[in-house]
């Protein structure tokens, strides 16, 4: 690829939105420095919850539709994030939403009952196959998923987690499916991380501020949700606090999931630029590059 980056990085994501609340603001920043990104979504969002009231009759039990609706939201996202190549994984409908159903002790697991084309259903390997065909073809040195829980326990992330694992085992093997291009090794892998002190700090700053409903039933100083991770399991934290209002109209964009008013945007008005700003990672594969006084890289590809 003569032309390509220097730097790629290449996201894999369950539904449209995942992205932009777990790396609006590097994707930003790292398209704005002339870095390569590439997102693949491994679903079309059929089973979310639709926020607004006049588009209801998107839900899958009723018209149906909404995987079409999201795609353009999601469309419009990377507009605002800069990100000109994304792709659905095999291909816009090739899986579908498997929805998920909340666990009484607080995290999401699988729905009762499944479509057959759900991605939790997929086979790991026809899946994992789709994924080694995008990372030979963009051959990034960093990608970037959740960890082995999916973050919270949905179905779909933790299917994204063990897809994107497999599939950078796979991409490296030279005899392994030759017909999908060159073997690629990828240098670095990670999974999203939130900071837990970060994420005290936001809560106190709200809870402060009057806000009782954004984030209700977490306790700045109680148990903290399985998505938020102690600081010491960190290993990256990427300060991209000028990208916060590209963030911020990505967000915007998914209008049936994420609302103006909700917690997302009531983080971020009472702590500042930070909240989302500043995201974190978990080093999965590969080797640190130089730390910072905190002890955490301050760039993906650092030591690249």
């Amino acid at each position: 690829m003569p032309d390509a980056p220097e730097h790629r990085l290449l996201l894999v994501h369950a539904h449209p939105d995942d992205e932009s609340i777990g790396q609006g603001a590097t994707m930003a920043k790292y398209v704005a420095e002339g870095r390569g990104v590439t997102l693949v979504t491994c679903t079309g969002g059929e089973m979310g919850e639709i926020l607004v009231p006049e588009l209801e009759h998107l839900a899958d039990h009723l018209d149906g539709g909404l995987a079409e609706h999201r795609r353009g939201e999601l469309a419009d996202a990377m507009a605002a994030l800069g990100v000109t190549d994304h792709r659905y994984l095999g291909g816009f409908g090739t899986y579908r939403d498997s929805g998920m159903q909340w666990h009484a002790d607080g995290h999401a697991v699988p729905a009762d009952e499944t479509d057959p084309k759900a991605f939790w259903n997929a086979d790991l390997t026809e899946a994992a196959d789709h994924l080694v065909a995008v990372i030979r073809e963009v051959r990034p040195q960093v990608l970037v998923t959740y960890d082995q829980f999916g973050g919270y326990g949905h179905p779909d992330h933790i299917q994204a987690h063990r897809v994107a694992t497999y599939a950078v085992s796979l991409a490296a093997v030279p005899s392994y499916r030759t017909d999908l291009g060159e073997a690629w090794d990828v240098a670095k892998v990670y999974w999203g991380a939130m900071s837990e002190s970060r994420m005290r700090a936001g809560l106190r700053a709200m809870r402060d501020a009057g806000d009782t409903t954004s984030f209700e039933g977490m306790d700045p100083d109680g148990p903290l949700p399985h998505f938020v991770t102690p600081d010491d399991l960190l290993s990256c934290e990427v300060d991209a606090q000028e990208f916060v209002e590209a963030k911020m109209s990505a967000l915007a964009a998914h209008k049936t999931q994420i609302t103006t008013d909700g917690p997302f945007f009531a983080l971020s008005n009472n702590v500042g630029s930070t909240a989302w700003g500043c995201e974190f990672y978990r080093i999965a594969k590969g080797e640190r590059g130089d730390l910072n006084d905190e002890g955490l890289e301050a760039d993906l590809f650092a030591g690249l």
